[in-house]
């Protein structure tokens, strides 16, 4: 009987997870990213799987997933946890002037 397993990711390299962060830190300054999609570069930056990225954030992989989807109604304390590593912090944004 063969088993199947997933292929380990290879982790980042600490440049590669520096350009990830500054790419980040330029889309996020140009605006028109959503929380889901954040939240998603975030874990990529890091090179965290869901799993490693939720126990990372004291969250659960569920919470992750519907974060990254779309589907979740973080709150501003989970906005707060998760964008402090990153300088980042909850807020409006001006989306066009009338």
């Amino acid at each position: 009987m063969t088993v199947l397993t997933m292929p380990r990711r290879k982790p980042p390299t600490p440049e590669q997870v520096r350009e990830r962060r500054s790419t980040l830190h330029d889309d996020i300054e140009q605006g028109g990213l959503s929380v889901a999609e954040t939240v998603r570069r975030m874990r990529e930056a890091m090179g965290l799987t869901q799993q490693r990225f939720a126990a990372f954030f004291k969250l659960t992989e569920r919470q992750v997933w519907e974060l990254e989807n779309g589907k979740a109604n973080p709150t501003t304390e989970t906005l707060t946890r998760l964008g402090k590593p990153f300088g980042f912090r909850p807020g409006f944004v001006l989306i066009s002037r009338p």
